[in-house]
């Protein structure tokens, strides 16, 4: 088990990495789906790219956060680098999933998928992150963050019975060939440099949830704990292809791993602690910061925390990024002092409990909320952590 220690690198402040888009990005975006083949509404685009990500760089760094991302602002959604980068998929196809409403009122909005149907063998085109990283680590002055979805994701959304498995014959087979796809971007970017590189991992969200665990049953005809000791030997080679890289001399990678229960729109779609599946999975994976969704009480209770091996770092997701309220300092301090029985508090950290914008639609909140939550997040974080 791997026992270096990074959180006195990157802080007790952190962020999942997406943030809502600003709406002439946006504009661009939809101007380029209507003329995919314009050279200057892409040049126009990318412009608005660099300017932007400039500019929540600077916040990042204005707010006290020791690292920095570009907000996902080059990508459609949390895993569209992956298919962005590898073709076989058909977009126009998707699986669907029952979302439900994140404490918003009203109207529920329109939830984007952030995946298509595997239709043929999966090839690879180019890097996944390259285009991102260059002018990131340019921009930041220093650590920087590189999300990447993990190979999990896939099977469960990507995969439809009588198209997929024309190519791939079960779940597994395709979950494989994606694996080897995500451990060589792990082992280049760590290779290159990169500070802290995050694995998204949605889908073991199933396997708290009755719910998802009866719909592994009954359409994945597969019991749900075959499932995650299958994903867990996945990621674990992910996880282990970033540990092995040769780094840059005097370098160390940090290597998170977020788990989620839905963050579409400000919606979700899994519920349930993590009692069922914590000792397993803290002990298997070779993370050095888990991010964990603690914001309400789907979430279950801190005591499952226990299970966590000495020396990593728990980052508690308590401030929503779902909602627009804004949370109190001191009763968010009272719930890290609640973790503290479980984790030694240096080995606490704390976030908002999932990204701004984990599709490009963003949640139902406004960029300058976004911005409140997470000077709370750095101004709690500084008081807790004197």
């Amino acid at each position: 088990m791997h026992e270096t220690y990074h959180a006195d690198r990157l802080g007790h402040a952190d962020h999942l990495g997406s943030f809502l888009r600003p709406p002439e990005i946006l504009a661009a975006r939809q101007r380029l789906a209507e003329d995919p083949d314009s050279v200057q509404v892409l040049t126009e685009l990318h412009a608005l790219e660099d300017r932007n990500i400039r500019r929540v760089i600077a916040k990042q760094q204005e707010l006290g956060f020791r690292f920095a991302t570009d907000g996902e602002f080059r990508r459609n959604n949390f895993m569209s680098d992956f298919l962005d980068a590898v073709d076989g998929f058909d977009t126009a196809d998707a699986v669907t999933r029952d979302w439900h409403a994140g404490g918003s009122k009203g109207d529920v909005p329109q939830v984007s998928s952030v995946t298509g149907v595997v239709t043929r063998k999966l090839s690879q085109h180019r890097r996944l992150t390259a285009h991102e990283l260059g002018f990131l680590k340019a921009t930041a002055p220093g650590a920087v963050k590189i999300t990447l979805p993990s190979a999990t994701q896939f099977p469960a959304i990507a995969f439809k019975d009588g198209i997929t498995d024309k190519v791939y014959k079960d779940r597994t087979e395709l979950l494989w060939d994606i694996v080897e796809i995500i451990k060589k971007e792990m082992a280049a970017l760590a290779a290159e440099g990169v500070s802290y590189i995050q694995m998204d991992a949605p889908r073991y969200s199933y396997y708290l949830d009755p719910k998802w665990r009866e719909w592994i049953r009954t359409e994945m005809r597969r019991e749900p704990d075959a499932i995650l000791a299958e994903s867990l030997r996945a990621d674990s080679e992910c996880l282990k292809a970033a540990r092995n890289a040769v780094q840059p001399a005097g370098q160390a990678v940090t290597l998170g791993f977020h788990l989620c229960r839905g963050n579409n729109r400000s919606q979700w779609y899994a519920q349930g602690g993590y009692h069922a599946i914590a000792e397993k999975m803290f002990n298997m994976l070779d993370a050095d910061r888990w991010l964990l969704e603690y914001d309400d009480e789907r979430s279950g209770s801190f005591e499952p925390l226990r299970h966590m091996p000495r020396g990593r770092t728990v980052v508690l997701g308590l401030v929503s990024s779902k909602r627009p309220q804004m949370e109190d300092s001191a009763t968010v301090a009272r719930r890290i002092d609640e973790a503290a029985r479980f984790i030694p508090l240096e080995h606490l950290a704390l976030s908002p409990q999932c990204g701004f914008a984990s599709t490009a639609e963003g949640n139902l909140l406004t960029e300058e909320e976004q911005w409140s939550k997470l000077k709370l997040v750095s101004d709690t974080a500084r008081a807790v952590w004197k």
